[in-house]
């Protein structure tokens, strides 16, 4: 007896700190699974969900979207899934890439906050300056 399991593709999206591990599979309706929950339970914003549903609605596909995400805050941890979600769409089909990148979804964003100098109160904030 054969198991007919459908393979999937996994890729890993990043934003700041916030750390994506996507599992794309092939379906005939889009559903999402985030941490073991609905899309609209973990991102409950119209914005957030909006943000992890472009890349399909940018290629025309629907598939089925499993993600391990941890780290930064919740908008980060949408960016991170996107970027995710556009690596393996371009690892399925290639034809996808130019419209995903001319959208700026396959770019790691480098943005992250800057490390904390010594004698400063944070990364560029100097303590207040006194002449006596």
């Amino acid at each position: 007896m054969e198991k007919t399991k459908k393979r999937y593709i996994e890729t890993i999206g990043r934003r700041k700190t916030a750390t994506a591990r996507v599992r794309i599979t092939e379906a005939s309706k889009a559903s999402y699974l985030i941490n073991d929950k609905e899309l609209a339970a973990y991102f409950p914003t119209a914005e957030l969900q909006k943000i992890v549903t472009d890349p399909f609605k940018i290629t025309e596909k629907a598939y089925s979207v499993s993600v391990h995400v941890k780290g930064s805050g919740i908008h980060s941890q949408a960016e991170a899934v996107r970027h995710g979600i556009s690596r393996g769409l371009v690892k399925e089909d290639e034809s996808d890439k130019t419209k995903l990148k001319q959208e700026g979804f396959l770019k790691r964003d480098p943005r992250s906050k800057e490390r904390r100098k010594f004698g400063l109160k944070k990364a560029r904030k100097a303590p207040q300056w006194s002449k006596r």
